[in-house]
């Protein structure tokens, strides 16, 4: 099993990440932490083989608990989890020796297949370490294409396409609160077409959905972005 520490300062999302972690095979969660000085006690006083990381603790930066960890000899790999997407920060985590790098907000899919994908890299290194004797550039080549294999998207319902999924998501990202009427105008489609993302997203749960009643008739439905507090699939960041 590989033993994972969970290293994220919001609470609900420290318990969905251990619970994604003990759903992925293989895995099995040694610990969480809200604070980086905790991180390192958990460290110190348990056997870890992968730290989940974000960036954005209370009492120190993710990058600079890499440095304390790798200071003090521990060797555990880290996947970065945040919602950074600074490009600056991608290089300084590589240079510290991050081994994958997950934007939130994600679905179970997308975090199942990162760990998967670590899984196999752990499973191909540690056999080549053993004394594999077909060990050369390729059992190297095998072993880091399994860390960086590219990760399936998620196929969209038929009829629905890519561009506007992205254009509809990028609408509600940008508000507090919308309604069919305003992403039909905001993105250039008809009001039944994007009342189909939209019933797809909040199946999805990546929309909060309430009706709103403003007299006689029918209500309307307003939809309100939930962020990263769902399970929900993947999607481009703002």
């Amino acid at each position: 099993m590989i033993r994972t520490l969970v290293v994220e300062d919001d609470p609900v999302l420290a318990e969905a990440h251990t619970t994604f972690t003990g759903r992925v095979p293989g895995f099995t969660v040694a610990g969480a932490a809200q604070l980086g000085t905790e991180a390192l006690r958990l460290l110190a006083t348990r056997e870890v083989d992968l730290v989940l990381l974000d960036l954005y603790l209370p009492d120190v930066h993710g990058l600079e608990l890499c440095r304390n960890m790798r200071a003090r000899g521990h060797r555990a790999d880290v996947i970065v989890v945040t919602s950074a997407r600074d490009l600056d920060l991608v290089r300084s985590a590589v240079s510290l020796g991050v081994v994958q790098y997950l934007l939130k907000p994600f679905s179970f899919a997308a975090f199942s297949e990162r760990l998967s994908a670590y899984a196999e890299y752990r499973r191909r290194i540690t056999t080549a370490t053993d004394g594999d004797p077909a060990t050369g550039q390729e059992a190297v080549d095998l072993a880091l294409a399994a860390l960086h294999r590219a990760p399936q998207a998620s196929p969209l319902p038929k009829g629905l396409a890519p561009a506007t999924f992205e254009a509809v998501v990028a609408h509600l990202r940008g508000g507090a609160e919308t309604s069919a009427a305003d992403i039909a105008d905001g993105v250039g489609v008809s009001r039944p077409t994007a009342r189909r993302y939209l019933d797809h997203l909040t199946a999805r749960r990546l929309v909060h959905r309430e009706p709103r009643y403003g007299g006689a008739g029918r209500p309307e439905y307003i939809y309100r972005w939930r962020g990263a507090d769902d399970e929900a699939l993947g999607v481009p960041g703002p």
